[in-house]
């Protein structure tokens, strides 16, 4: 099974990753985490780092070399959890013929609704937990104008192919993955 999450920075997307992990025999490809794991000692390691540390979103073709390199490993042959990938329609449509090559397919699509108040509240508290560099005010302010702008797209992308679960991501997170288990459940059955 291939599982997609979409939701704004902070949803919850890495945490019931995680979740899911223990529970199904999946991979779980982040994008933002193997982006921000690049070493800073080469040009473009630091070219990444300041990109995240802007809050901007790296380029289509440099995410996608990363996901079909990751997706060529032997853990993703059963499935996996694609966590901050697809962030646009254009890398929506190009995982899309990247399955298709090996005829896989993009089974669900979970889209973690959370307000914007929360939103906020959730990364400044993980700011201070954390200390990722990309959870500052101005970081925050423009991915969340990015995930509104870009990454919404693609949540109509996929609802063409009927296979998007809205989960209230505003819930307690034991609720919120409660509903995902049901919604794989559902999706699987």
């Amino acid at each position: 099974m291939r599982i997609v999450f979409i939701g704004p920075p902070g949803s919850g997307k890495g945490t019931q990753c995680q979740r899911l992990l223990a529970r199904y025999p999946l991979a779980h490809i982040s994008t933002g985490e193997m982006l921000r794991n690049t070493p800073t000692d080469t040009e473009l390691g630091l070219w990444i780092a300041e990109l995240i540390a802007l809050g901007n979103l790296a380029p289509d073709d440099l995410v996608m070399s990363i996901v079909r390199r990751r997706l060529e490993e032997d853990d993703c042959q059963s499935g996996c959890l694609f966590d901050g990938v697809p962030r646009t329609l254009t890398q929506a449509k190009m995982l899309d013929e990247l399955l298709a090559e090996s005829e896989e397919h993009i089974d669900l699509v979970l889209s973690l609704q959370v307000e914007t108040h929360e939103i906020l509240r959730r990364l400044t508290a993980r700011a201070v937990i954390e200390g990722r560099r990309d959870d500052n005010t101005a970081a925050i302010e423009a991915r969340l104008d990015l995930f509104y702008q870009r990454t919404l797209p693609t949540l109509d992308y996929y609802r063409q192919s009927g296979i998007v679960r809205e989960i209230d991501g505003m819930r307690d997170p034991d609720e919120v993955f409660v509903s995902i288990v049901d919604a794989i459940s559902t999706s699987a059955g």
